[in-house]
This record gives structure tokens, sequence and C-alpha cells, in this order.
């Protein structure tokens, strides 16, 4: 998924969370709703004066609005452990192997 995409499904993420409506937040930002529902589909990338309007009617940090490493595909996920596991510490990995003993 492109950084266009991340930036509008985490600005979407936080709207959500904050109880708004894209009406609303396209309110309080003011811009058009349509503009912000190409942001938060990854169709338009806002400006940095419009990012900083999202994070402050959003009660975040500018920086946080690219904090979506959370939102990464499930399988991708899975296929970059898969792809590093034999750099994980071996002290870690007994880590994590007790905790998905309560899963057998």
């Amino acid at each position: 998924m492109n950084n266009k995409k991340l930036l509008g499904k985490r600005i979407k993420e936080l709207r959500k969370i904050k109880g708004l409506t894209q009406e609303e937040l396209a309110e309080k930002i003011d811009i058009e709703t349509n503009s912000l529902s190409g942001i938060e589909s990854g169709r338009h990338f806002p400006s940095l004066p419009t990012l900083e309007k999202i994070a402050s009617h959003l009660n975040v940090e500018l920086k946080s609005l690219f904090e979506f490493k959370h939102l990464i595909d499930i399988n991708k996920m899975k296929e970059r452990i898969i792809k590093n596991i034999d750099k994980i510490p071996e002290e870690q990995i007994k880590f994590i192997y007790k905790f998905f003993e309560d899963f057998e």
C-alpha cells in the first residue's frame, strides 16, 4: 500500500476515533467534504497547511498522522516476520515462543 493510501486510512481512523463524520471534519478544517473523501481514500495528498489543520482538529501531533505501521496488510506483516525470523536474537525467540505456547 502506498503512503498516500496509508495516510488517508490513518486520517480516517483518527477521525472515527474522535467520533466525527467527514462532513464535520471537513467543515472544521475548511475544505469540501469531497476533498476530505479524496484524502481519506488516498486519491489526493493534502497540503501541509491542511495536514496541520487535520492534526489540530483531531487533537494529535502532526507526526502521528504518519504513524501507520499498524495499517499494513496482515499478509504483509506475516511475510516480513517470516523473512526476518533468522535475525531475531535467541532470547527474543524464546520469549515469543512462550507467548505462542498458549495457543496449543
